[in-house]
Parts: structure tokens; C-alpha cells; sequence
């Protein structure tokens, strides 16, 4: 996985993307539908805006050797992102999301290396934390994006660093489709191959190469992202995308 300093500047990027998108929004397009259905998109600003403020007990945390905090910490946060207004949500997801970055700008080297925590039933250190972060805050920047524009795509310096997390993410994510058939992925930009397993659990695992015989679904590795992070749907679906049995593999992959 890239080191920390490389994670920074991905998310330090999609924090500049976020903000051009979010800056402009009339007050009209900010009560639009989101990708996430139940969401407008100032409600997703908002969770990103809320989800900046845990990521930051996260990082308290793992920089004081205390736990992680558990969800009885997140609700008030979460409850006040709530009540705020769609312009609120707005501008002040802006701003934590500027804290908390700023904040991991100005870790000091000794800092960086002795960050520690268990998350997620996981041990993390701090590229791994940011690498978490920059995940989310890159799928929810494209459910906000893509509502403005039905061609928008996950940004490709982040694409580049996330499809090497996908064995865990996919094993996370995904629900077993019992009888599904296994199917081997092989994406472009970049290019990678994997084996993927559907029954009895979801498995995502790396390959040199295709075996013969198998089948095979082809697609960019943008698209892979989204498909396994339920955001594939037939009418965001590049025409790139060629596979065996697109729906069984969208089954596996409801979204989060």
C-alpha cells in the first residue's frame, strides 16, 4: 500500500474537488437527489462534514494510545450535522474537512510513525487511516459530482491508489450470492487481475494472470471501484465494462 504522504495528497486533492463542487451549488441544487438515494446532496456534504470530525477522534486517538471511540461517541456528532441547514451543511463540511486535513499536514515525523490503532477489527497505522478517509470521501464526492453530471467519473489519481485496497474492501462489502460462479476481473488503468468469489463468501484475491478457461469480466478500474461500492448501476455503467453476469456481480456488491 502508498505510504502516508502519498494518501495525504490524494485526500488533500478530493478535498479541493469536493470544494469546487460544493462552493457553487445554488440552493436548489443543493436539496438535488444524491447518488445515495436517501441523501440530497447537501446531506452528503453533511456526512462527510461529520465523518471529518470522527475521522479526527480517530486520529486522536491512535496519536495518544487510547481507543477507538465506539458509535456512543459519533451520534451527537452526527445529530447536529443533522440539524443543521442545507447552506450550513454546506459550507461547514468545507471546513472540517479542511481541519482534519490540516491537521494531518502538520504531524510531526515522530508523530507519523508512532500512530497506532485498532479499528474496525483491524490494527491501522496512519497511512492506513488516511487511506480509509480517502476512500469515502472520494466515492461521496462522486454521489455529489454525478448528480450534476450522469458521465462523472471517480477521480483517477485516487482510482490509482484504491484499486490496490479492493481485496479487503470486496471481502467487507460483499454478500455471498449462493450459487454465483466465480469469475476472474481483469481491469485497465491501471491494469490488475483478480480472482473474485462469490459462494460461500466474497473473496477478492490478486493474479498474475487470467487461468485459462475461466470467465472473465473486463472493465476500468474506476468502474471496479464503484461496482464494488454499489455504485455500478446500468446507467452508469461505461461502455467499457464487459462481463459474463453484470447483475450477479452487482448482487454481491449492494453498496455502503
Amino acid at each position: 500500500m502508498a505510504d502516508f504522504p502519498t494518501w495525504l495528497a490524494a485526500l488533500r486533492r478530493s478535498h479541493e474537488r469536493m470544494t469546487a463542487l460544493v462552493g457553487g451549488l445554488t440552493d436548489e441544487q443543493a436539496a438535488l437527489r444524491s447518488y445515495a438515494d436517501e441523501w440530497s446532496l447537501a446531506q452528503v456534504a453533511s456526512h462527510l462534514g461529520s465523518q471529518a470530525e470522527v475521522f479526527e477522534l480517530f486520529l486522536t486517538a491512535g496519536l495518544t494510545g487510547t481507543d477507538a471511540p465506539d458509535a456512543d461517541a459519533m451520534v451527537p456528532i452526527w445529530d447536529r450535522w443533522n440539524e443543521l441547514s442545507p447552506r450550513s451543511q454546506l459550507a461547514d463540511s468545507v471546513e472540517a474537512n479542511e481541519h482534519f486535513i490540516a491537521r494531518l499536514e502538520h504531524l510531526e515525523p515522530d508523530q507519523q510513525d508512532a500512530f497506532a490503532l485498532s479499528l474496525f477489527g483491524s490494527d491501522v497505522d496512519l497511512a492506513g487511516l488516511t487511506a480509509l478517509r480517502v476512500a469515502e470521501h472520494v466515492l461521496h464526492t462522486w454521489d455529489i459530482a454525478v448528480a450534476l453530471d450522469p458521465a462523472a467519473t471517480l477521480a483517477q489519481d485516487a482510482v490509482e491508489l484504491l484499486i490496490d485496497t479492493l481485496p479487503r474492501r470486496a471481502a467487507a462489502a460483499g454478500l455471498p450470492v449462493p450459487g454465483g460462479r466465480p469469475v476472474q476481473v481483469v481491469t485497465v488503468d491501471p491494469v490488475r487481475t483478480y480472482a473474485l468469489a462469490l459462494d460461500p463468501k466474497v473473496t477478492l484475491t490478486t493474479l498474475d494472470a487470467v487461468t485459462p478457461d475461466a470467465a472473465v469480466a473486463r472493465m476500468p478500474a474506476e468502474a471496479f471501484l464503484r461496482l464494488v461500492a454499489g455504485r455500478l448501476d446500468p446507467e452508469h455503467t461505461p461502455l467499457g465494462v464487459d462481463a459474463p453476469d453484470l447483475d450477479q456481480l452487482r448482487q454481491a456488491f449492494p453498496g455502503f
